[in-house]
């Protein structure tokens, strides 16, 4: 992976999940530089599943500096309000207090090991974030819901695109943080 440091901290807050009727998103902490940034601060059964883990790491509410969003599903959004206003980068925009500004995402460095990927996939506006740690780089993406499947997106609405946008995550990465599971290591089993 060129240009992505590996000094990264990574640290999943909520581990998602998806049985329904129950849902709930990986809620994502990376600190890299002088940056705080929380990525998908979505849907969980109770706001202290996201807000005592950062405590327990010594990062207050008013310490994180971005938010990232990996798509605009209520899951993966319903919290932003629980930090301070920030920046927070989707797919084109940065939006900050009532100011938007456009620029695609793809490419964009948010900290030395912090890169943002636009991945279309599991929705047209999804992007993924690469996070460069000593251990390995993570890519913390809605491409996969969970190591498990499902292997055909239901919500995926161009299947080849989805096929596309997972090779080229497996590419640049060691290991997925998906949207509703725990972390894991690509295999030939892992769904493309």
């Amino acid at each position: 992976m060129t240009n992505l440091a590996r000094t990264a901290q990574l640290d999943i807050l909520v581990e998602g999940y998806a049985r329904r009727p129950n849902v709930a998103g990986t809620v994502s902490l990376v600190r890299d530089a002088d940056r705080v940034i929380i990525v998908d601060p979505g849907m969980v059964a109770a706001r202290d599943l996201i807000l005592c883990p950062l405590r327990e790491l010594g990062v207050r509410p008013e310490d994180v500096t971005d938010i990232v969003i990996s798509h605009h599903h209520p899951d993966h959004t319903v919290n932003i309000a629980l930090f301070p206003m920030v920046p927070v980068h989707d797919f084109q925009w940065v939006l900050e207090g009532d100011v938007i500004r456009t620029r695609d995402a793809d490419g964009v460095h948010l900290a030395p090991s912090v890169r943002l990927l636009a991945t279309p996939g599991h929705t047209p506006q999804d992007i993924t974030t690469l996070v460069g740690t000593p251990e390995d780089v993570h890519a913390l993406t809605h491409l996969w819901w969970s190591a498990e499947g499902p292997a055909d997106d239901p919500y995926a609405p161009d299947r080849e695109l989805l096929r596309e946008q997972r090779e080229r995550v497996l590419q640049l990465a060691g290991v997925v943080v998906p949207g509703h599971g725990a972390p894991f290591r690509p295999s030939g089993s892992t769904p493309r």
